[in-house]
């Protein structure tokens, strides 16, 4: 009550910002007359003038109000179009390094050429990031004649560019691409061989475009380049002949001991878990088909690796569907994303579950893969110098971008009132009546000729509404993960009167629906049109969009509700943009996955006692709210998700930086003699320490063990027994000096064979070869570690604080470990001539150009890996590794 009170007299921050940048806007609105009157070579002369200011005492603050002036001028010259004053507050939000949210139709992608622009101007490249390939070639070909009439370069990155492309994209002044690629990108140059191999510039300004979608849903996913590792596949196929025979457990026999079921279902943290009978029922067929021994269980060391199969058969099978999760596409399992609808060529999931989904499907199974390099876009968009992001739907996530990013969200006004019809949501008991009643509801629209949108959150909802309306002889286009080469066509014409458009989740589709058509589409049908033509076609264009708008414009019917809210508010943004008429409505069952998981069994009951009809619907405001509450729920659940994948990945994190940092300064340097001779010291004092302790007195000695470990791991032959005998003033440390010094006399007499350059060169590929080895061995065991760290809830240890201790013990370990290798291999090995140095290069080269993937691991399995085989008790710690209780954590979900 106070809080309100205190807003409605001073304002929220909200507001309070909004007043200070509406001042700048003023500004900028009177530099409009001066600037007008420049010519196009004066206008684009800006630019060097801009940069020159830059050098001397100007700030970009102080050039933004005449540099957004400039922008706004070139526009109106080359698109025709003038940034609206709420664009100009959208692009100073951008500036700032905040979030804008800005309604669907207000014009992002026109608004962001504002702070790409400002931000150009220091040389240091711009970023401006999409969710998809097609959005970001889009994008960078729309803006383009914008950015070179003011003298400015873009570059596009989307996969599948050589290298001297993907260099090139990078030097531009303002490069789009996707997500995946920057991140991707930034580990491969931590790959890279030589300085030359890297293409990015250091990271510092990017714009995101759908920031919630990649900050939040995309945030659950890490990024992964993995090489290939054994093969299973036999034993793939083996696992997947076993799956179908099992059977699942009733919900009600869950607390019955003589149930008969062998494993169970977790829909919410898609999980499954194994009965006891279900247990004995594998390990019985497994000593059938001789994979296990008589008597041994399946859950013994030795069968660690065949208990990982079953459960990924088992995930494959009753968690995984097939056009919802994946479809089959060329022989080949192509994930669908969850959040978006679209396929994503190239990814695969991790933790065998893809080579399991490729053995139930029947296609070719390809090798597991091993974790070469890692990152998650929470930790990869932190490495940006400043960030700042766009969308439609970011204020009900505000409080986790400001959590884990340091954003700010501000909400930017309409450029004209929002008069959409929100209706209430409309609940059936069964699917059935429900799919009768958006029938009807479609039917209605055509009649009117009112263009429909339906909104479905899966590829198999899409395609049975679709052959619904067919049956009904309903003619509609279907927008979904299979057909979105077609999208913009699709979305072009599904404004026009009595169309009806098909979409699985519109999230980051990024193009919006114009009623009565899109003009531009239209226009560019036409072959070399005259003005006539042109004229023509626009006045068409004008008729049949009042014609819409008079009918009531865009009409979104969802299908259901999905778990995220902001998901479903970007479904309602795609109609009444810019005070278009629209209206919106959802249709529930009690059936559906969210209503089914999360709301109450009352509800069901009591429309059951109520003695509901066939057909009809509850349609009530504390239903809504109590579904709201349910999605709420689901949020909290995959915040915590995330931000207990954040800590992990933290402590991974610092490591990351120290051993890519290493890297680079190795990779830049000419030379690394020093670092060598500094290492060599280290490697030798240790092998001496663990046999002359420090301060130690002469009967504590072992020289004979010194002299073997010398001879066996640095190949120095050195009679010390034989010193000590002949000279009786050597102690401790002109021992340690005498042997230092021989080590660095038979290693410059190495040198001396074979000439510095040589040399040089051979010290240089050996560090590299021998840390990118470490490192992934070491990525290898933090993956293991962080499988098994949730169990040391039970010892009443946290988690968190255990896994940081123990990856500092890898990470020490690898680092002892790196110096003992390196010293080893360049005191061991033989160079006989330069070309020894350009094979030890070309095998290197050879182990990073194998096939390597690009996969999608959901946070599910990066945080519930290793701990699929049982179900959490109420008072055991929680899996997630906050170190609480499961009824106190997650298990306050069920």
């Amino acid at each position: 009550m106070f809080v309100k009170l205190i807003t409605k007299l001073f304002g929220s921050r909200n507001d309070r910002l909004l007043k200070q940048m509406k001042k700048e806007v003023a500004k900028i609105n009177a530099l409009e007359p001066a600037i007008e009157a420049l010519t196009d070579d004066e206008l684009k002369n800006k630019t060097a003038e801009f940069k020159e200011r830059l050098t001397k005492e100007d700030t970009l603050d102080s050039l933004l109000p005449e540099a957004f002036a400039v922008v706004r001028e070139a526009s109106k010259r080359v698109f025709g179009m003038r940034h609206f004053d709420v664009q100009m507050i959208g692009g100073m939000v951008l500036n700032q390094g905040k979030i804008a949210e800005m309604r669907t139709g207000e014009g992002k992608t026109l608004t962001a050429t504002l702070p790409a622009y400002l931000n150009a101007l220091t040389d240091k490249g711009v970023h401006v990031i999409t969710v998809n390939d097609y959005l970001a070639s889009r994008d960078a070909d729309w803006s383009r004649p914008l950015f070179e009439f003011l003298g400015m370069t873009v570059g596009c990155n989307i996969p599948g560019l050589m290298p001297h492309e993907k260099q090139a994209a990078y030097q531009a002044d303002i490069t789009y691409g996707t997500n995946n690629e920057f991140g991707f990108d930034y580990l491969r140059d931590n790959m890279a061989f030589s300085p030359e191999d890297r293409a990015q510039k250091p990271l510092h300004f990017a714009i995101i475009d759908e920031v919630d979608s990649i900050l939040i849903d995309e945030a659950r996913t890490p990024l992964i380049i993995s090489g290939q590792a054994e093969d299973n596949a036999d034993l793939y196929k083996v696992i997947n002949t076993v799956v179908p025979t099992l059977e699942q457990q009733a919900e009600e026999d869950k607390e019955n001991e003589e149930s008969t079921g062998d494993y169970t279902v977790d829909e919410k943290a898609k999980q499954i878990y194994l009965t006891e009978r279900g247990q004995i029922r594998i390990e019985e067929i497994m000593q059938e088909k001789g994979l296990i021994q008589e008597g041994d269980s399946l859950f013994s060391a030795s069968n660690i690796t065949l208990l990982h199969h079953v459960m990924a058969a088992l995930r494959a099978h009753k968690l995984f569907l097939k056009d919802v999760d994946y479809i089959v596409k060329e022989g080949e399992i192509v994930i669908v994303d969850e959040h978006t609808g679209r396929t994503m060529e190239g990814r695969r999931w991790s933790e065998g579950l893809h080579q399991a989904v490729e053995a139930k499907e029947g296609v070719d199974i390809q090798n597991e893969n091993q974790t070469l390099a890692s990152i998650t876009f929470q930790n990869f968009f932190r490495l940006y110098e400043k960030l700042s992001g766009m969308t439609g739907t970011a204020d009900t996530e505000a409080f986790e971008f400001n959590h884990i990013y340091g954003l700010e969200t501000v909400v930017i006004p309409t450029n004209q009132p929002m008069i959409r019809d929100d209706r209430s949501d409309l609940i059936y008991l069964t699917a059935e009546e429900k799919f009768e009643a958006i029938l009807e509801d479609i039917k209605d629209c055509v009649e009117r000729g009112q263009p429909v949108l339906v909104g479905t959150i899966s590829i198999e909802t899409s395609e049975f509404l679709s052959n619904f309306l067919k049956k009904s002889k309903i003619k509609h286009k279907v927008l979904n993960a299979k057909f979105h080469e077609q999208e913009a066509e699709i979305v072009a014409d599904a404004g026009k009167v009595g169309a009806v458009t098909i979409a699985t989740n519109m999230a980051g589709r990024g193009t919006d629906i114009v009623l009565g058509g899109n003009l531009g589409a239209n226009i560019a049908k036409l072959n070399n049109p005259s003005e006539a033509e042109i004229a023509k076609v626009k006045a068409e264009w004008q008729e049949q969009h009042e014609k819409v708008l008079a009918i009531g414009g865009l009409h979104i019917i969802a299908t259901e509700r999905h778990e995220s809210r902001r998901i479903d508010n970007q479904l309602r943004g795609r109609s009444g943009r810019q005070g278009d008429s629209g209206s919106t409505r959802f249709y529930l069952s009690m059936e559906d996955a969210l209503m089914r998981i999360f709301a109450s069994e009352r509800i069901g009951n009591m429309m059951r006692k109520l003695g509901m009809e066939h057909g009809e619907a509850i349609e009530h405001p504390w239903v809504t709210k109590s579904i709201e509450n349910a999605q709420r729920k689901v949020e909290g659940r995959n915040f915590d998700m995330r931000k207990q994948l954040l800590e992990f990945d933290d402590v991974a994190n610092d490591q990351r930086k120290v051993i890519y940092e290493q890297r680079n300064e190795l990779m830049d340097e000419p030379e690394i003699a020093e670092v060598i001779t500094a290492i060599r010291a280290d490697v030798v004092t240790g092998l001496i320490d663990q046999h002359i302790p420090p301060q130690s007195l002469d009967e504590m000695w072992d020289i004979e063990g010194l002299e073997e470990r010398l001879k066996g791991e640095l190949a120095l032959d050195l009679p010390i027994a034989k010193w000590l005998e002949e000279d009786t003033k050597l102690h401790e440390e002109t021992l340690r000096e005498k042997i230092l010094e021989s080590s660095n006399t038979v290693y410059a007499e190495k040198e001396a064979s074979v000439g510095s350059d040589v040399i040089r060169q051979f010290e240089k590929a050996v560090m590299l070869q021998s840390l990118d080895s470490h490192w992934k061995e070491h990525l290898a065991a933090m993956d293991h570690l962080r499988q098994g760290i949730h169990l040391r809830g039970y010892a009443q240890k946290n988690p968190k604080q255990e896994y940081k201790r123990e990856s500092f013990e890898l990470f020490s370990e690898l680092l002892d470990n790196l110096k003992y290798d390196v010293i080893g291999i360049l005191s061991k090995v033989k160079i006989q001539a330069e070309s020894d140095v350009e094979a030890v290069e070309e095998q290197h080269r050879k182990a990073e150009e194998t096939p390597k993937a690009f996969t999608h691991e959901s946070s599910e399995q990066a945080l519930a890996a290793g701990e699929e085989n049982r179900r959490v008790g109420r008072n055991e710690a929680c899996p997630c590794g906050s170190g609480k209780k499961y009824k106190q954590c997650h298990g306050k979900l069920t």
